[in-house]
């Protein structure tokens, strides 16, 4: 199977390379809900792709149960390495400005502060971060309300997890 990947990541999967490892690929279905088969990079192209800023990989399968076909549209995911102690976050919780990633963290006073973090890497719907401690609670919406020192309230949910979210503004019936 032959795949693309954003030129940014070509360092870090050189490095792996010259490393000596072998990289994982999964193919999954369309929906990118089930892993169809699991292979090995075999080899990169020489030259990135100006248009697209994208360079092609190819990944050999062993296929015995036949679960790949010839020209099926698969959705490929790449091993580059794996991260321990990472602290994730879901992505719809990161906001971003001009100048950096960041979160906003609910305070005792029943505030929000924002908090600049590094994202390390992403994956599906969650990311790596530096910046934050393990653990903690980070406004999950209403962000068009938010801002550094912002009046909120904290809800939990029936999944034990919390949210902060800043306070609905009323409107009055005028008697």
């Amino acid at each position: 199977m032959i795949f693309n990947v954003a030129e940014d990541y070509l360092p870090q999967i050189q490095q792996q390379l010259r490393a000596g490892k072998t990289l994982s690929v999964d193919a999954f279905d369309r929906a990118q809900a089930k892993k169809l088969a699991t292979g090995t990079l075999q080899t990169l192209d020489n030259q990135i792709d100006t248009t697209t800023g994208t360079l092609k990989l190819k990944a050999v399968f062993p296929n015995e149960d036949e679960s790949l076909f010839p020209n099926q549209f698969v959705n490929a995911r790449l091993l580059v390495d794996t991260l321990h102690n990472a602290t994730l976050v879901p992505n719809t919780v990161i906001q971003r400005n001009a100048e950096s990633a960041f979160v906003y963290l609910p305070k005792p006073d029943q505030t929000v502060a924002m908090q600049t973090i590094t994202v390390a890497t992403t994956d599906g719907n969650a990311s790596a971060v530096e910046g934050i401690k393990p653990g903690a609670v980070v406004a999950a919406d209403n962000f068009n309300r938010l801002t550094d020192g912002a009046k909120v309230t904290v809800r939990s949910q029936t999944n034990a997890t919390s949210r902060a979210e800043a306070p609905k503004k009323g409107k009055r019936n005028p008697s």
